[in-house]
């Protein structure tokens, strides 16, 4: 495509934000140090002339929609800004299944595939509907949001690696399911909750269905060392592309050093009338 063609198209592209306001207020993922944000000068503080107004900000990587980067769990993987442009940028589809699960349910990837047209090598976006729960939003609630979002299933993570996701996107706290992370020993009697509706549904208890030497974890653990991370916390104009096929880039920082980055996620369509 010649520069001048390819200039018309992206005019008429229409972009999406699927990216989380961030404010000190954004709950970081929990025990994580949320961020803080204070100003060192002000335009009115300069003592000769016109000042500035200039803040500092202290934060951990995880706050808001963010980017876990490889070696956020495997240390022999790549850092956030080693990571070339191009692997966080492609095609992909936004899988809407909002209306498919709820607290602590599980999703597999027939349930997907049922709902969009997913491909080898996509960004895969899960809408599970949990960012009506985020922090920003009217039915704000910060413990559904974190410990009771649905997850993954048993067969997700081997699918992942066979479909060679570039990255995978959530609309939730985390891409593990929350009951297969420390949240687990952090909110017993809600994994008692979670674990009374596996067995009511699977006929199973959580260790038969997620044992814990493979399943604790394991979208961080397994997919990583795949070169298959995966960015959380996504919400913005997320239900406005349900089930739709997509442009999608996510913009982290180059940081070299950097295990994960905040970022900013977008997705484009095809001009609409």
């Amino acid at each position: 495509m010649k520069n001048n063609d390819f200039m018309k198209l992206m005019a008429k592209a229409k972009m999406y934000d699927l990216t989380q306001p961030l404010s000190v207020h954004t709950p970081p993922w929990p025990s994580y140090m949320p961020l803080q944000l204070q100003y060192f000068k002000r335009i009115a503080g300069a003592h000769m002339g016109q000042g500035a107004n200039g803040q500092i900000m202290t934060t951990s990587n995880h706050v808001g929609t963010h980017m876990d980067g490889e070696i956020h769990f495997y240390s022999a993987g790549r850092a956030i800004g080693n990571v070339p442009m191009e692997e966080w940028a492609g095609n992909g589809v936004v899988v809407d299944i909002s209306k498919d699960v709820g607290d602590y349910d599980l999703y597999e990837p027939e349930l997907l595939m049922k709902r969009a047209d997913i491909r080898k090598g996509d960004i895969l976006i899960i809408n599970t509907g949990y960012s009506k729960y985020a922090w920003y939003e009217k039915s704000c609630d910060e413990v559904r949001y974190f410990v009771k979002h649905p997850g993954p299933g048993p067969k997700f993570y081997k699918w992942a690696i066979d479909m060679k996701f570039k990255w995978i996107g959530v609309d939730c706290g985390s891409a593990d399911h929350p009951m297969n992370t420390i949240i687990k020993d952090w909110h017993p009697k809600l994994f008692l909750e979670a674990e009374r509706k596996l067995i009511k549904k699977y006929n199973k208890n959580w260790e038969q269905m997620f044992p814990a030497k493979e399943y604790y974890q394991v979208m961080h653990i397994k997919l990583f060392p795949k070169g298959i991370v995966h960015a959380e916390n996504l919400g913005g104009e997320i239900k406005k592309l349900s089930n739709k096929r997509c442009w999608i880039g996510a913009f982290p920082l180059k940081g070299i050093e950097m295990e994960s980055s905040m970022c900013r996620i977008v997705a484009m369509t095809g001009a609409t009338k």
